[in-house]
């Protein structure tokens, strides 16, 4: 029955994290998309065709508009100027905003997984056995950065500073390790195949 209601509350929580981000980014996108139809009317208007495919050309070039002023956004970001400007941004105004931490903490996590980043996964010893988890960096003296993931969100948890002897690397993906968070080890049997759970970790 504990389980029962631990898997519960664990999937509930879960689900919130989720919703709660993906509301507040669709909210945004629609003001954006409003604030951009306005600035796509007078373009729209010049063309030969009023639809495409049955989507109207307003809302086409609308898109295309978030598009370009997002890319454009990306480059300025990337500029001295910019991170400084994102930097007081965070600290000053957003920083204080839940809201806006699991935004960026989902988009940090997507740009890593798409980048492949440093991260690694492997599997950390426990006082109860093996935790799955992304390795960061290594630290001088034999230590490492582990950030284990809370399931089922895979960019939500904590970093632990271990020995290094503490930790084994997977022959996975950090797609197949983010899968396998999400679906709470659902999974294992095929992606973990051949991995020797038994042997005990040792300095």
């Amino acid at each position: 029955m504990n389980t029962i209601k631990a898997f519960l509350k664990a999937t509930l929580v879960g689900g919130l994290m989720f919703l709660v981000p993906v509301v507040l980014v669709a909210v945004v996108l629609r003001h954006a998309l409003q604030f951009a139809g306005k600035l796509a009317a007078p373009l729209a208007d010049v063309l030969p065709v009023s639809h495409v495919g049955g989507v109207a050309v307003a809302t086409l070039v609308a898109v295309a508009i978030l598009v370009v002023i997002a890319f454009l956004a990306g480059l300025l970001a990337r500029t001295g100027t910019g991170r400084r400007v994102t930097h007081w941004f965070e600290e000053s105004i957003l920083g204080g905003l839940p809201q806006y931490r699991m935004v960026k903490s989902l988009a940090d996590g997507l740009t890593q997984l798409e980048t492949g980043g440093d991260m690694q996964p492997v599997l950390m010893r426990g006082d109860e056995g093996w935790m799955l988890g992304y390795q960061m960096e290594e630290l001088p003296d034999g230590w490492r950065v582990i950030f284990l993931p809370a399931s089922p969100t895979p960019m939500s948890g904590n970093v632990m500073y271990v020995e290094a002897w503490r930790v084994r690397s997977l022959d996975l993906s950090m797609r197949d390790a983010m899968q396998l968070v999400k679906r709470l080890g659902i999974g294992s049997a095929e992606k973990l195949r051949g991995t020797n759970l038994a042997a005990s970790a040792s300095k």
